[in-house]
């Protein structure tokens, strides 16, 4: 096990990974912000997570990671003056927009966007789960649509009460705004 692993009992970690494997959703906190994950290449699971937000797929949804080398696939291809753009947020509470040149990630990940939004977190429960399960996690506000996100595990199952497969414990990080988002091809910020 890892450090970031400690912050979780192995049983926990346990649950996590095979929620997510079998096509789960799970609420876990983030930076700022409860989030809900799940396998993104599960498209009846990323599917699930926006129908319980009542997001349409257009807008797409953000990847976090545990490390670099889990999205070395996506930066791989870049630019180096791209990664290098990236990798200067990383980990932190940024989310950088990725050009998706090879087409890498699903359509219900990516939405209606040729770039990918992702996140290499300093969380250490998100790291945790990303490093349990082994690949980046979807992860999206713990809210439905028009409704603040989640800062406590109490909203969380106030929200979604039961249809959620797992929710990890854990305390949200000292952020008190959502990632910032940064596209990295363009320097503009967008949150």
């Amino acid at each position: 096990m890892t450090d970031t692993a400690a912050v979780l009992s192995d049983w926990q970690l346990h649950c996590a990974r095979r929620t997510v494997a079998a096509g789960g959703v799970i609420a876990y906190p983030t930076e700022a912000v409860w989030g809900l994950g799940c396998d993104p290449w599960n498209q009846a699971a990323v599917e699930r997570i926006l129908t319980l937000k009542q997001r349409p797929v257009e807008k797409g949804v953000i990847l976090v990671a545990a490390s670099v080398a889990q999205v070395r696939f996506l930066l791989d291809p870049l630019p180096v003056a791209l990664q290098e753009q990236a990798l200067q947020h990383w980990p932190g509470p940024v989310t950088c927009l990725l050009p998706d040149v090879r087409h890498q990630i699903p359509r219900w990940v990516r939405g209606r966007h040729d770039s990918i939004a992702v996140r290499v977190s300093g969380h250490p429960v998100v790291r945790a789960l990303c490093e349990a399960v082994g690949h980046p996690l979807v992860s999206t506000s713990c809210n439905p649509a028009g409704r603040p996100p989640a800062r406590h595990a109490w909203q969380v199952r106030k929200y979604f009460g039961d249809q959620l497969d797992w929710l990890v414990p854990g305390a949200l990080g000292g952020n008190r705004q959502p990632s910032r988002i940064l596209d990295i091809a363009t320097g503009q910020r967008l949150r």
